[in-house]
C-alpha cells in the first residue's frame, strides 16, 4: 500500500506536537444527503480550526490514503460516488487506483499510522442485532484492538446489538470511559439501559489514561462514549416508535443479514421526516467538540 500523504499543515502540526484530531469520510459520502454532506464536512474541520486544533480528514484518493484533504478532497468525498473502504479494502483500491472513502475501522487504522492518537466520529460500529446466526459484525471491533486511537463517539446506534457489542469490546480488552456518564449511550439517545465500569469528568483524566495504556505497552484504542445533550436527543417516544416500525418494515420486506442495517437506517431516516438524520449532525459535532478539548490534553501531556 501506498505510504499515506499528509497535508503539509498536518505533518507540521504532528512534528510540533499540536494538536490533531482525525474525521472519518463515510459519515460525509455515505452517511448524509447532497449538499448538507458538503457543508458538514467544511463545519466539522471549522469546529476544530475554531478550537486551535488541526483537521484530519481521512480517504484514499485515486489509490493514496490522504491524511488531512485540500478544498477539492473535501469536495470529492461530498460529490463522487465513492466505495465504502474499510481496512480490508485498503490495499485493494491502491492497487487498483480507487477511490473510498474510510470507515471508522479504516480511519482509525490510518490515522494510527500517521501518529494521529484522537479520532471523533459519530457512532461506532458494533456487533448486529441476529449475530450469532449472520456473524455480522463491525471490524470497527477488531481494528480497535489493534490501534492505539482514542476514538470518541455516540456510542453506537439502536439498531445494532448493544449488549453484544459491549461484550465484544470487553473480550477485546478495548476499554470504554463514559464521557460524563455511567451509562453507555444509543446514539440517538442519551441512555441505552447499559452501565459502563468507568466514568471520566474531562479530557484530562482521558489523555492519563492514554498515557497509562502506552506505558503498559498496549496497542488498543480507547472507545470514549460521549452522549449526545439532553436538549438535542431525539424523542425518546418517537425514536421506540420509528424503530419498531423499522423493525416490521424489514421483516414485511423480507430483508436478511447485512442488508438489513442499512434498510433500517434508510427507513428510519424517512420514517422520521429527517429527525433523526438532524440528531446525526448535532451528536458528531459534539463529538468533534470534546475531540478537540482531548487532542489538547493529549499535546500538553505529551510536550
Amino acid at each position: 500500500m501506498p505510504t499515506p500523504i499528509l497535508t503539509p499543515e498536518v505533518a507540521a502540526a504532528l512534528d510540533a506536537g499540536r494538536p490533531v484530531v482525525a474525521l472519518e469520510s463515510t459519515i460525509i459520502s455515505h452517511g448524509l444527503p447532497r449538499p448538507r454532506n458538503h457543508e458538514a464536512a467544511l463545519e466539522f474541520e471549522q469546529l476544530l480550526r475554531d478550537r486551535d486544533v488541526v483537521p484530519a480528514t481521512i480517504a484514499v484518493l485515486d489509490g493514496v490514503p490522504r491524511i488531512g484533504l485540500d478544498a477539492d478532497g473535501v469536495r470529492r468525498i461530498a460529490d463522487d460516488d465513492l466505495a465504502k473502504a474499510s481496512v480490508r479494502d485498503l490495499p485493494i483500491l491502491a492497487a487498483l487506483g480507487g477511490s473510498g472513502a474510510t470507515t471508522v475501522a479504516a480511519t482509525a487504522r490510518l490515522a494510527a499510522l500517521a501518529g494521529i492518537r484522537v479520532f471523533a466520529t459519530g457512532g461506532l460500529g458494533g456487533v448486529h442485532r441476529g449475530a450469532s446466526s449472520t456473524f455480522d459484525e463491525s471490524a470497527d471491533l477488531s481494528v480497535l484492538a489493534e490501534n492505539p486511537v482514542t476514538v470518541v463517539s455516540a456510542g453506537v446506534k439502536s439498531v445494532l446489538d448493544i449488549p453484544a457489542t459491549l461484550e465484544r469490546l470487553e473480550t477485546l480488552s478495548i476499554p470504554v470511559v463514559g464521557y460524563g456518564t455511567r451509562e453507555f449511550p444509543a446514539f440517538w439517545l442519551r441512555e441505552s439501559g447499559y452501565q459502563l465500569d468507568w466514568q471520566v469528568s474531562g479530557a484530562a483524566q482521558i489523555a492519563a489514561i492514554m498515557r497509562a495504556r502506552d506505558e503498559l505497552g498496549a496497542r488498543q484504542g480507547i472507545v470514549v462514549a460521549n452522549p449526545i445533550p439532553l436538549a438535542q436527543q431525539w424523542d425518546p417516544s418517537e425514536h421506540d416508535r420509528v424503530l419498531a416500525e423499522a423493525f416490521a418494515a424489514a421483516d414485511a420486506a423480507g430483508v436478511r443479514g447485512k442488508a438489513v442495517t442499512p434498510f433500517l437506517l434508510g427507513y428510519i431516516v424517512d420514517a422520521s421526516g429527517g429527525r433523526s438524520l438532524e440528531v446525526n449532525l448535532d451528536l458528531a459535532r459534539n463529538n468533534v467538540k470534546v475531540a478537540a478539548e482531548i487532542a489538547h490534553a493529549w499535546s500538553a501531556l505529551s510536550r
